[in-house]
């Protein structure tokens, strides 16, 4: 009965929000208090709480109580990064097609919105690119440069999801075939085509670009995907691209 009795917990401290009766940044009741109103016990009612709290939607303030979180989404839905980087194999390729659905409606909100301030960072760090000496660094500034775009659009939900769909690991994993393949110039110039349209605030432009862009990395993804069977693994398991290098274990599992 326990595992029903918390379930039931969670949904009631949900509804008490949801409704208004707890509003962002307002403190819960005390334990006793809460686990009356809930009808549950104290261990039934602890356990919701530890429940939402790795949801975000709480935060426990050791000495001062329980508080509502801001409910931002860039706050609900920070947990999307960590599910990706859990997700199997198998999965990839439908991140880069949800990825391909999403990214260039976003950048073309970026290029509608985007203020002078938004431009300098989002050409900051396709400088960085420019200026980088391996692939580690491309996926440091690959994905600063992304979430730059995704902040552009001035839509923080959109923004959420798009980066954290966008795996570090399958960053890790492209960028390093890229190199290898003597390609990563050519992803270069695609992100200074996407920056260009923005700054020049084409919508269609930049959709287009960033499609273009996405499909790169579907195409890479694709190439292993077909290949996985006939070929020998990579290093960590990875399958070798047909025709190209390895793909080497990601920086997140080393």
């Amino acid at each position: 009965m326990a595992a029903p009795l918390i379930d039931a917990a969670i949904e009631n401290i949900r509804q008490l929000i949801a409704s208004g009766a707890l509003r962002p940044g307002e403190r819960l009741p005390s334990e006793g208090e809460l686990s009356q109103q809930l009808g549950v016990s104290r261990s039934s009612t602890r356990e919701a709480v530890r429940a939402l709290v790795s949801a975000r939607v709480l935060d426990v303030r050791r000495g001062d109580g329980t508080f509502v979180t801001s409910l931002t989404p860039e706050l609900l839905l920070e947990g999307i990064g960590v599910a990706v980087e859990l997700m199997q194999e198998d999965a990839v390729l439908q991140l880069v097609e949800t990825r391909r659905v999403i990214e260039p409606q976003v950048t073309a909100l970026a290029a509608t919105r985007a203020d002078a301030g938004q431009l300098a960072e989002i050409h900051h760090h396709l400088t960085l690119m420019r200026a980088a000496k391996d692939y580690t660094e491309l996926v440091t500034h690959d994905n600063d440069f992304h979430a730059s775009v995704a902040r552009a659009a001035g839509n923080p939900t959109l923004a959420a999801i798009l980066i954290g769909i966008s795996s570090p690991t399958l960053r890790t994993r492209v960028w390093r075939g890229l190199v290898d393949a003597d390609a990563d110039r050519q992803t270069v110039a695609e992100h200074a085509a996407i920056y260009e349209a923005i700054a020049a605030h084409d919508p269609a432009m930049a959709a287009a670009a960033a499609l273009v862009h996405v499909g790169t990395t579907e195409s890479w993804v694709r190439t292993v995907a077909a290949g996985a069977d006939g070929l020998e693994a990579g290093e960590g398991g990875v399958p070798a691209p047909v025709g190209g290098p390895a793909a080497p274990r990601s920086a997140a599992a080393r």
